[in-house]
């Protein structure tokens, strides 16, 4: 007979989804998911599979929070400039529980080149980000709050970008005037 889990599936993931974020793919051994999911090592493998297996399981969990996230600080502001600047003001102002940085930059960074697995899951979270950017422009542009002088998807595309590099930053310095500072000059684009 089958013995049932004696975790929760849910909490050990965010565990290695935390190590991975903070160790990165390559850093993180088999010995320091073990210990920081709690689990055995035979239950993490009939669980999660191999560390990649489980790598990308714990990518997919931070790009859905982090998506959920964005969307409920945005959730009914009518201002495309003001949900916009939201985006950036969570990227520099996050919580000190959190490991720095983002684990899709992170991954992009690390892994892209040698690991196409990894680099489709972080491609499809930049591009959903891209995509909740354009719809904020688009609806300011209807409302006439933004100016139509640049396409919607070059500006979400440009604003996208700097938002990435933001989310370097944050793991570059503490700086929080600097951060500022960048994000401010960025978004005078919508002016």
């Amino acid at each position: 007979m089958a013995r049932s889990k004696e975790f929760d599936i849910d909490d050990v993931l965010l565990k290695a989804m935390t190590i991975f974020w903070q160790q990165g793919y390559e850093k993180t051994s088999m010995q320091d998911l073990v210990a920081g999911m709690g689990i055995h090592k035979r239950s993490m493998y009939d669980t999660f599979g191999d560390k990649h297996t489980l790598y990308i399981k714990a990518l997919e969990r931070f790009a859905s929070i982090q998506s959920s996230r964005l969307e409920s600080r945005i959730e009914g502001i009518t201002s495309a400039k003001a949900a916009i600047r939201l985006l950036f003001e969570a990227t520099i102002h996050r919580s000190e529980a959190e490991p720095k940085g983002c684990m899709l930059v992170n991954t992009a960074v690390e892994l892209s080149v040698h690991d196409p697995e990894a680099a489709e899951r972080a491609n499809e979270a930049f591009l959903n980000t891209e995509r909740l950017i354009e719809q904020l422009i688009l609806h300011g542009q209807e409302t006439g709050e933004l100016s139509s002088r640049h396409p919607a998807p070059a500006l979400a595309a440009y604003l996208h970008n700097a938002l990435v590099g933001l989310r370097v930053m944050v793991k570059a310095t503490q700086d929080t005037g600097k951060l500022q500072t960048i994000a401010d000059t960025t978004l005078a684009v919508l002016e």
